[in-house]
């Protein structure tokens, strides 16, 4: 019986701090780290909750 190596995906987690309503500035920053973690070898990148546009939204109406 042969084994064969298991199917990896390999995740990076992107810890950034977005500026509340800069969705292009915070867009830039995802792109950045996106290529920073494809280029370790990253298969899927995730960020935080509400990224693009800031958090705590409620900043942007008050």
């Amino acid at each position: 019986m042969t084994q064969t190596a298991p199917d990896l995906l390999r995740i990076a987690v992107a810890q950034l701090n977005p500026t509340v309503g800069d969705v292009a500035g915070n867009l830039a920053k995802a792109r950045e780290a996106r290529a920073d973690a494809t280029r370790q070898g990253a298969d899927l990148v995730l960020y935080t909750e509400l990224f693009l546009a800031g958090y705590p939204p409620e900043d942007l109406v008050l």
